[in-house]
């Protein structure tokens, strides 16, 4: 029962961060997975992707009611990402480990740093009409993508920092993040349903704490939109970005 409980506290702290910082939260699903529980990668890869999917949608059906997300530039990520994911999914079992770590791992450094440059925040109609911007989105769906279908992460640190790269505003960022990332999970959960199998012992209190997080998390977006928290969400995610691109790389 202790198990149970600590399990739901952890759902529903990562289900707030997440949900805040526009992340599926699948890298400390997978952290929690393997190194508190300890089941093994297949397992821990499908369990959380499972996890992450109903905080993912509850907070990008409410961000959309908020009219918070910017659906043109989450579709154009979308449309990159999804192929992404299904060839991820298909080629991982080929590629070893080592390989996709390495690659992965430098592109988040690169991203990371690039958080740290300063960039004035974009209208929506700007970035839709720049073929340039357009092309990175893309090219941050694509990255996404590959996170999900080979590794089984939820791909929001690649997704959220493209946004901040491309000049969306804070809860602009991580609202559209949300968004696309609920539908890359609902892909990446189905391929991998099919090759690895769900521990639902650890994964469902994960589950519902995550879901009340979501919910938390939501509730609290509009009085931190107005606050100076939102400032130090973008440096913020830079450094995590910084930080699972050097994790990969050990």
């Amino acid at each position: 029962m202790s198990t149970i409980i600590l399990l739901a506290i952890f759902g529903i702290i990562v289900g707030i961060i997440t949900i805040l910082l526009g992340g599926g939260g699948g890298a400390i699903y997978l952290g929690i997975l393997t190194g508190v529980i300890g089941i093994n990668a297949a397992s821990a890869a499908s369990t959380s992707l499972v996890i992450s999917l109903p905080p993912l949608i509850i907070g990008a059906i409410t961000y959309y009611r908020q009219g918070k997300i910017d659906v043109k530039i989450g579709n154009q990520m979308l449309f990159a990402a999804i192929p992404s994911v299904i060839v991820g999914s298909i080629i991982s079992r080929f590629i070893p480990d080592s390989f996709y770590k390495w690659i992965i791992g430098l592109i988040m450094i690169a991203l990371g740093a690039k958080m740290f440059t300063k960039s004035k925040p974009k209208s929506e109609i700007q970035i839709d009409n720049n073929n340039n911007d357009r092309l990175k989105a893309s090219l941050y769906g694509c990255l996404a993508g590959l996170l999900v279908g080979v590794a089984g992460m939820s791909g929001g640190a690649a997704i959220t920092t493209g946004l901040f790269i491309l000049g969306l505003e804070t809860f602009n960022a991580t609202a559209t993040s949300t968004y696309v990332l609920a539908f890359m999970s609902t892909i990446g959960m189905l391929l991998h349903l099919a090759g690895g199998s769900i521990d639902w012992a650890a994964g469902l209190p994960l589950t519902i704490g995550a879901i009340i997080g979501a919910i938390i998390a939501t509730m609290l977006s509009g009085s931190l939109a107005k606050s100076s928290a939102s400032k130090y969400i973008k440096p913020f995610i830079g450094l995590l970005a910084l930080l699972l691109g050097i994790k990969s790389l050990l």
